[in-house]
């Protein structure tokens, strides 16, 4: 077995003058279960290497041919002499490319340690859907970093499981943050991207408003240094990292005020580590490297100066964030080495344990299930409600066939049959012969027509028809007469009807008919995520939105007033990481790629279009409560009927939301017990396999004994 890790030309390999890049790898091989099958590949000119199975390649110079492709080379003449069973690629997709085309069937990992938008070999949406083709992962620093690389990857397959978040790392040093020197501290590249002038600037004003306290400097800046001098300010130059850690465990508080954006921030991580009381700006990827921190909202002098100041004057916040800073810092060297040894370790298994299930079905009914399951989206709206109400009937162990009607109409459209109507309608009683179906059940079908229920009710005369509708149906509310207008569509012919708003608060429904709430139903094998048990969320605060999940991507001009009330959110709640998709021309995110999202998140807003009305709500509600976030629902919803202030937390109004964003930010305990609670309350009462028992029981009007749900009112 062999792995071999290729690190960037020139990155040396040193703790003289180690990069992120060669700490990350340096740190993480050292305590990883494969170490002694690693050799890492670099171009040091230095003479004390790191004491791990390193090999240099030396370069004989070429006026010609550049560094980096001769580099390239000459690693490819040791892999073809002693080939890798996984060859790992840090920071250089232009590597990548060479050494794929050379070697097609190899197991090739990625890494992205820079924006990699700004990197040769994946700045074009062509050379980062070659690597998502080509690569066998890609892993990113940051979540900030993945979402870069997606940008403009429209239709293309961005949920790819190749793609995974392992953060740089470092040791955690349990201080004692009352013996802490009053230091102020700033790593890094001493020049304006860095925000040097910003502190520098700042930190001057601080020293003469605080006698007893001191600003440390380490860093260089070889091409324009800015220079700011006084008696307690210590400007230490170059370290190596060891010492820079010594620092930032005496130091009180740490600057990290960039104007760039970092895919990372180094920096901040290890002044978190080491319980500083950490002051980042809001930039790319930093806010992902503090779980407890100063985010600042404006970055200029002022606010620099204010936030330290605030901290020196105000002792006791500034204990509390060292503190916590030590207490929930997860972005460990051997949180990362395990991930990165769990990839390497499916890789290079060569057989796979075979699950033996059961498959005796029990004499049951046969369903016909009507909806879009969305084959022609290549799984990237598998996880809807139609295979949520499946999964609960075959729990249940009745027999489903899916029929999915958008698909249908997409694989028959001709020219005398433009829509595929006509070939839909007569595949449906077509497959009623066949199957010979108890229950015929619809989902949004808006493309089956009156006649063909009418001939199937007259011709199947112990056939059950129900329909169940997701849609809003506020007033004056988004698409308010079309959604009405679907819903009564095929009502004649149904014998039960259930939608996620409450009856009683719509005037238009027939009262002759069978029309029931429904909730969203969640489902243990799609809500697999315990948010409240993840000590790993860098983001404080998730949302996401879509202009239509069948288009899949943002529309030009089109409003959503839910992105308004976001983003007024955001600028009132200060200090709170938001991870926001489909607003701000973000685009919104599906199957796996928002399941990675989600799982980085302690919170989520459950925020439906149009004005809050009883029970009504989207199916979003499912996936933050279900995945253990704790979750944010307006009171006017009546939700409180189900659940208490123990399992959720109703708001009434922005002002109000945002408050308790900011008190449940700052007090893990409370929020991940009520996370905990919200969760376990919805799998059990509103899960998939009850709410397809309801439909089942209330359809063909059974009257068990004592079978109560949850949200039937009384």
């Amino acid at each position: 077995m062999k792995i071999s890790i290729l690190l960037p030309y020139k990155e040396n390999f040193s703790p003289i003058y180690a990069g992120a890049v060669s700490l990350f790898v340096k740190d993480t091989v050292k305590i990883s279960k494969f170490k002694k099958f690693i050799t890492v590949y670099g171009n040091t000119n230095l003479k004390k290497i790191y004491k791990i199975n390193y090999k240099n390649i030396f370069l004989n110079k070429n006026i010609v041919q550049s560094g980096s492709r001769l580099y390239v080379n000459e690693f490819l003449k040791h892999e073809n002499k002693y080939p890798s069973d996984i060859i790992e690629i840090h920071n250089r997709p232009n590597y990548f490319h060479l050494i794929s085309n050379k070697y097609k069937k190899r197991k090739i990992v990625l890494y992205f340690h820079n924006d990699p938008l700004t990197m040769t070999g994946s700045r074009s949406i062509t050379d980062r859907k070659k690597l998502l083709s080509n690569a066998t992962k890609i892993i990113f620093n940051s979540h900030w970093s993945r979402k870069r690389f997606m940008e403009g990857i429209e239709g293309f397959d961005i949920n790819s499981e190749k793609m995974s978040v392992i953060y740089q790392s470092t040791s955690l040093k349990k201080v004692n943050v009352k013996r802490k020197k009053k230091w102020i501290t700033f790593v890094g590249k001493l020049n304006r991207a860095k925000g040097y002038d910003l502190f520098g600037n700042a930190v001057i004003k601080i020293l003469k408003k605080f006698k007893n306290w001191e600003a440390v400097v380490i860093g260089d800046e070889p091409r324009k240094t800015l220079d700011f001098k006084h008696p307690r300010l210590k400007n230490m130059g170059f370290l190596n990292h060891d010492k820079v850690l010594k620092i930032f465990e005496q130091s009180s508080i740490a600057v990290a005020c960039s104007r760039w954006d970092e895919p990372l921030g180094r920096t901040s991580l290890e002044a978190s580590s080491r319980g500083c009381a950490t002051i980042i700006s809001n930039k790319g990827g930093l806010p992902e490297t503090v779980t407890h921190g100063i985010i600042l909202k404006d970055l200029n002098v002022q606010s620099v100066y204010s936030a330290i100041k605030d901290l020196i004057e105000n002792k006791k916040k500034r204990l509390d964030l060292q503190k916590l800073s030590i207490k929930y810092f997860f972005h460990t060297n051997a949180v990362s080495a395990k991930n990165i040894d769990n990839y390497r370790e499916k890789l290079l298994k060569t057989s796979l344990s075979i699950n033996k299930f059961n498959t005796h079905i029990p004499k049951s009914l046969r369903i016909l299930h009507v909806t879009n399951f969305n084959e022609r989206h290549d799984g990237r709206l598998f996880f809807n409600t139609g295979r949520r109400l499946n999964n609960g009937f075959i729990r249940l162990g009745h027999s489903v066939l899916e029929f999915s009607d958008r698909d249908i109409v997409k694989h028959y459209k001709s020219f005398k049959d433009y829509t595929g109507s006509r070939a839909l309608n007569e595949k449906l009683v077509n497959t009623v012969y066949n199957y010979k179906p108890d229950l015929l059940i619809f989902g949004h079908a808006d493309l089956i027509k009156d006649n063909t229920l009418s001939y199937l009710k007259d011709n199947y005369k112990d056939l059950k028809i129900a329909q169940w509708f997701l849609d809003p149906l506020i007033k004056n509310g988004p698409d308010y007469e079309k959604n009405k207008s679907r819903l009564l569509d095929k009502i004649e012919f149904t014998d039960a009807n259930f939608i996620t708003t409450s009856p009683d608060v719509l005037n238009f429904l027939p009262k002759d008919k069978q029309c029931l709430f429904m909730p969203n139903p969640t489902d243990s094998s799609f809500e697999v995520l315990n948010n409240y048990q993840n000590n790993h969320c860098s983001m404080d605060v998730f949302f996401a939105l879509s202009h239509g999940v069948h288009r899949g991507t943002l529309k030009r001009g089109k409003y959503d007033e839910r992105a308004d009330f976001v983003n007024r959110l955001v600028e009132i709640t200060p200090n709170v990481k938001f991870d926001l998709y489909g607003i701000n021309n973000i685009q919104p995110i599906w199957a796996d790629t928002f399941f990675k999202s989600i799982s980085n998140a302690k919170m989520g807003v459950n925020l439906s279009r149009g004005h809050p009305i009883k029970y009504y709500s989207s199916d979003r509600i499912t996936q933050l409560i279900g995945n253990g976030l704790l979750t944010f629902i307006h009171k006017n919803t009546l939700y409180n009927n189900f659940f208490s202030n123990d399992e959720v937390v109703f708001y009434s109004s922005i002002s109000d939301l945002s408050e308790n964003i900011q008190k449940f930010a700052r007090d893990d305990l409370s929020r991940k017990k009520i996370a905990k609670n919200g969760k376990l309350k919805y799998m059990k009462f509103f899960n998939s396999t009850i709410v397809a028992d309801y439909i089942i029981s209330k359809t063909f009007s059974s009257n068990k004994k004592n079978k109560t749900y949850l949200w039937e009112e009384k």
